[in-house]
């Protein structure tokens, strides 16, 4: 049985580690109030920018081309995993892990590799001798549209020298505070775009529109943003649903840790009435002797 003070001690441990956790929830809250809203913020337009290039590409009847709309047999792809820099999230990184670990073992027939932003997914993937072609550390930490552009531009630059034939975004997707989902979002080639509504709603996609300087010009213009908003929402999904795992999971930790105190407290109660009634014992027992 352990004793008093080794209880009492092992409490007082309990209790910082609650301080710490109840800490980080609070953390964690606050950072995923400003992360949602940026997030809330970017997929409206993400959902219109696609839009308008589908639109643009349907319209043109086949007239307007881009190599980053044709797609091609993949025998090279490259994955972009973001995971965080650090633990204490719950299923956060493991999720991700997971599933980019499941796509290497499944697509055998076609040759990975991979392009992380996070500590966690790196060092797994590296220290298990997959091939990282490039790790962009500060990316998940400050999402950035010019972080996102530059991303964005270097895979685009890969993907028309013939270097891969396919990249893919693997995050998870935030969906509330107490939920998220790993997704694998294919980011080049750009297809299966669905047009927007409200193109489809006028003259039933009959009526075209004018375009200046000509619509080669403005697809042109329009693929890159688009490429590169895929790339930022990813970032500000990821940074959203990591905050918010990081919230429920110190949230959890907290409250087994006043669990744990209590359970301790109960236990101490009872190994020190225990000491008290064996003193008394003791007490009785040398006083009948020296009668």
């Amino acid at each position: 049985m352990a004793s008093l003070r080794d209880i009492r001690k092992r409490i007082r441990s309990v209790k910082n580690i609650r301080q710490i956790t109840k800490a980080m929830k609070m953390v964690a809250a606050s950072r995923l109030r400003k992360a949602q809203e940026a997030v809330v913020a970017a997929r409206p337009y993400a959902k219109m920018l696609d839009g308008m290039v589908a639109n643009l590409a349907t319209r043109s009847e086949g007239e307007l081309k881009h190599p980053l709309l044709v797609a091609r047999p993949v025998q090279k792809a490259e994955v972009v995993v973001l995971t965080s820099h650090r633990g204490l999230a719950g299923g956060f990184n493991a999720n991700v892990i997971r599933r980019v670990s499941r796509i290497l073992y499944e697509r055998e027939g076609v040759q990975h590799v991979l392009t992380t932003s996070g500590r966690r997914g790196h060092d797994f993937f590296k220290n298990r001798g997959h091939e990282i072609r490039k790790d962009f550390p500060d990316l998940v930490t400050n999402p950035s549209f010019e972080g996102a552009k530059a991303l964005a531009n270097e895979l685009t630059e890969r993907y028309l020298a013939g270097e891969v034939d396919s990249v893919s975004l693997v995050y998870n997707e935030f969906l509330s505070a107490i939920s998220q989902e790993v997704v694998e979002v294919q980011l080049l080639p750009l297809t299966g775009l669905v047009p927007t509504e409200e193109a489809a709603e006028v003259g039933g996609g009959e009526v075209d529109f004018k375009y200046e300087p000509d619509p080669q010009a403005v697809l042109d213009g329009l693929i890159p943003q688009a490429v590169a908003l895929k790339v930022l929402r990813a970032l500000l999904e990821s940074a959203a649903s990591e905050h918010g795992a990081r919230m429920s999971a110190m949230e959890n930790a907290t409250k087994n840790a006043g669990e744990l105190i209590d359970d301790l407290t109960l236990t101490y109660n009872r190994t020190r009435q225990a000491v008290i009634t064996n003193e008394l014992s003791e007490i009785v027992s040398g006083a009948e002797a020296l009668d």
